[in-house]
């Protein structure tokens, strides 16, 4: 698998804004391979990155390695880092499986303005299922720019890979939360709103997210008992299938 991909357009030109990300797109070549020859749980972790996202994006820098630590018990966890941004820019990083490594990837992004991309990171998830087992697509953002039932569409194309959508939203805009429901129903995962002034419940919501992935239903009962935003995902997904 490439060490980067733009999901979008060619590389920009040495000197543009864009060229700054393919810096950061770089760096993961100097990640080493997974250790050990088991295979980890998958998770995609896809951020929206235009503007008004800056300080959540901030915020999930800080506490994205609660993911790996609630899978560590299972053997760990693989992220790959889906953002998009400013004109059309959506982009992924290679798979990692250390929490340092992601956060040096997430710490050399910025916000742009711009509109949401989101049916790009679902087809790309789509695209990545296809290719090796994936549970789970973490999915973080405020709003919703798109045509949803294009959206729905894939949303359940994910739902037959296997690929449970988690939709966690900042907020309360009321498109940004039908379309969200509306895909985490349809492929089988899960809704959850949390507020960014409360820097625990995101942190919560992605060590849910990293037990799912892990350990199914099963995981996330265990974390459920001392983790509230467990408890909600355990309940909006109540009679699906680990």
């Amino acid at each position: 698998m490439a060490d980067k991909k733009d999901l979008t357009r060619p590389p920009a030109t040495a000197g543009s804004p864009a060229s700054m990300v393919d810096s950061f797109l770089s760096e993961a070549k100097r990640l080493g391979p997974l250790a050990g020859n088991a295979p980890r749980a998958r998770l995609v972790f896809a951020l929206d990155a235009t503007m008004s996202r800056q300080p959540t994006w901030d915020l999930a820098c800080l506490v994205q390695g609660e993911m790996f630590a609630a899978a560590s018990e299972a053997g760990g966890l693989s992220v790959q880092l889906v953002y998009f941004r400013g004109f059309g820019e959506c982009r992924s990083s290679r798979w990692v499986a250390d929490p340092r490594a992601l956060m040096d990837l997430m710490t050399k992004i910025s916000c742009r303005g711009g509109q949401t991309q989101i049916g790009r990171v679902l087809r790309h998830v789509r695209t990545e299922a296809g290719q090796a087992p994936l549970k789970v697509l973490v999915y973080v953002g405020d709003a919703m720019e798109e045509p949803i039932d294009d959206l729905c569409a894939v949303a359940g194309e994910l739902g037959l890979l296997g690929v449970k959508a988690l939709m966690f939203h900042e907020g309360h805009d009321p498109d940004a939360a039908r379309a969200f429901q509306e895909i985490a129903r349809l492929s089988g995962g899960a809704y959850a709103r949390f507020d960014a002034g409360a820097p625990h419940s995101l942190s919560e919501l992605l060590r849910a997210a990293a037990a799912y992935a892990a350990n199914g239903v099963e995981g996330l009962t265990r974390l459920s008992a001392g983790n509230a935003q467990a408890r909600v995902l355990l309940t909006a997904m109540n009679g699906h299938k680990p």
